[in-house]
Formats: structure tokens, C-alpha cells, sequence
């Protein structure tokens, strides 16, 4: 197994509106001080969270040992963005690697991810060849889907730009009754997600606590999560499921239509709502997206064929 210099993944769904160049500049004091040796000042440009899980001494400790085995970092180039994380190949002495470094809403680094680089040369392909049937039962709507960035954030995301984000809805759009101020009252919440297409679980992740509605959490960004490989390894992902809910477990087959599991408001999600995307491999790390079409559904109370829907789209089997 391939040794891998890792402290925290984070995937930051959520942006901020702050300049470019500060992300640059704090890239290359990260990168300034790594080669100066000057570990003690790269702990101090990690948030609360970070010095948290990875204190002064262990800090130090890391990447000494970092340094001392594969050497300084002669150069590097911005790979992907995804909102405030940065994924980059650096050339170091002695070995090339995958840095990804996220940061918080004041600049400090809240997340750093470090691996061997490797090449993606796994096949991508435009779109689904699985013919797919919509992942659950009665009318949602579509809150994110389609291109753009105005119609769909996650298009920034590599693995997730053709994702959609689900919610349910009433007759005047709102996706909650009550005050909205706990997950009973979403429409979604709860509601059974089914699988699309025959297929194989190849990831099932359970017992992350549902958010308190309005609120995130970062540091478990799918939440409660399950990654279906189908019969053309095409690899379905399910985010955001509600905590203890799931049905299935990995290494199971699957029939379309069963039960994976409920939707529910974990991870990065501030309500109750059901993520799905379609990528190429099992690693969304490394993941490139496809988009996805449904092969009979009904769109705003009409019946089309072979579909992916958009922004706004009230949609079911």
C-alpha cells in the first residue's frame, strides 16, 4: 500500500467571496516556510480546528519527516479549485505529490491532504450508458442541475459538475413546514432513496449526526454516504443520507428499486435534501463526472425520454 502524508481531507462545498490572490499568497508562504524549515510558522496559519488535531510537536514531527525523505518543493501548479480548496502537483527532491490545502473564511488552512501524484488515466466519458431510473419515489425538484454555474454550483467540482442536488416541495415552493427549525419538518427528510439500476454498494458510510437545520458540517462533507458501482462501472454516488438510515451495506448487490436508504441532513448540507452524481471512479478525490439522463421520467408533468434535468424541474418516475 502506498504510503500516504495525510491530515485532514475536506471538501469546502461552500465559498466565500474574498480575493484570489490571498489563496495564492498563502499557497506560497505555506510552500516558503515548508523549505525554510519553519514548521513552527506554518502551525501557526492553521485554524483552531487544525491545531487542534495536528499540535505544534506533531506538526513539527511531520513534516521533518516529510522533508527528510522526500526533500524541499521545487515547484508546483494548481491542478483543480474547488471553491476555497486547492488541489496541486508539487515537485518535491525526491518525489511528486498531490497537496490539497483548503482554508477558512479568514485564510487560515483548515484542511491539508497529502498523497502520491498520479496521473488521471482512467476513461471518462460524457455521460451515462446505465439506463437509470430517478433514485426515489413521488415528485422532487430539482434545486441544483444542469451547465452553468447559475444553474449548478457543483460544476467548479470535477467530480461533481453534472451533480444534482433534490429537495421535495409544496404547492407554493417552500421545502419545509412549520418554521423549518428542525429536519421533521423538510418534505425529504426521511423519505426512501432507492437505487437507479442494478448495481454493487461499494461504499456504505452510516452513524453521521444529522445537522441541525441552517447548519454544516464541513469536516464530513458527503455525510452519510453510498457509492453504487453499476453493471458498466459507472459509480453512482448518494450523499447526505440520514444518520443510521442505511439499507444496504458494501460488497451487496443491488436490484433497481431497492431501498439504499433514507434522505436525511448530514455532512455539508443545510437541509434536508438528497446529492447524486454520477463519476467515473470510486475515489472522488480523483473522480471526474459524467452527466446523467434518466431514461423515462416525468418532467413538469410531461414524459421525456432519456433526460437530465435542470434548475427547477419538478421531476418523477
Amino acid at each position: 500500500m502506498k504510503r500516504i502524508y495525510g491530515v485532514i481531507l475536506l471538501f469546502i462545498l461552500t465559498g466565500c467571496n474574498n480575493t484570489q490572490n490571498i489563496y495564492d499568497l498563502a499557497t506560497q508562504s505555506f510552500v516558503e516556510n515548508y523549505n525554510s524549515e519553519n514548521y513552527d510558522s506554518i502551525f501557526m496559519a492553521f485554524s483552531d480546528e487544525m491545531k487542534t488535531s495536528l499540535p505544534l510537536n506533531d506538526t513539527i514531527n511531520f513534516f521533518d519527516n516529510l522533508q527528510s525523505q522526500h526533500g524541499r518543493i521545487i515547484e508546483y501548479e494548481l491542478t483543480e479549485k474547488v471553491q476555497t480548496s486547492y488541489s496541486y502537483k508539487m515537485l518535491f527532491e525526491r518525489n511528486i505529490f498531490t497537496v490539497n490545502i483548503s482554508f477558512d473564511a479568514q485564510f487560515y488552512i483548515n484542511g491539508l491532504y497529502i498523497t502520491i501524484f498520479e496521473e488521471n488515466n482512467y476513461p471518462i466519458a460524457d455521460r451515462n450508458t446505465t439506463k437509470l431510473i430517478l433514485p426515489f419515489y413521488d415528485e422532487w425538484m430539482v434545486f441544483w442541475g444542469g451547465d452553468t454555474k447559475e444553474l449548478n454550483y457543483h460544476v467548479e467540482n470535477a467530480a461533481q459538475k453534472n451533480a444534482f442536488d433534490f429537495v421535495i416541495v409544496d404547492n407554493i415552493g417552500k421545502t419545509f413546514i412549520n418554521d423549518g427549525t428542525v429536519n421533521e419538518d423538510y418534505y425529504a427528510f426521511g423519505r426512501e432513496i432507492i437505487a437507479p439500476c442494478d448495481g454493487k454498494i461499494v461504499l456504505a458510510v452510516d452513524g453521521v449526526k444529522d445537522n441541525i437545520p441552517g447548519k454544516m458540517n464541513p469536516y464530513f462533507a458527503t455525510g452519510n454516504t453510498v457509492i453504487m458501482r453499476t453493471e458498466n462501472n459507472e459509480y453512482i454516488l448518494f450523499a447526505h443520507l440520514k444518520q443510521n438510515s442505511l439499507m444496504t451495506a458494501e460488497g451487496q448487490d443491488v436490484k433497481r428499486g431497492d431501498i439504499i436508504g433514507l434522505c436525511g441532513n448530514s455532512g455539508n448540507s443545510s437541509e434536508a435534501h438528497l446529492h447524486l452524481h454520477i463519476q467515473n471512479i470510486e475515489d472522488i478525490n480523483f473522480a471526474t463526472g459524467m452527466k446523467s439522463y434518466f431514461e423515462c421520467i416525468m418532467v413538469n408533468g410531461e414524459e421525456i425520454l432519456d433526460y437530465s434535468p435542470i434548475q427547477n424541474d419538478r421531476v418523477r418516475n
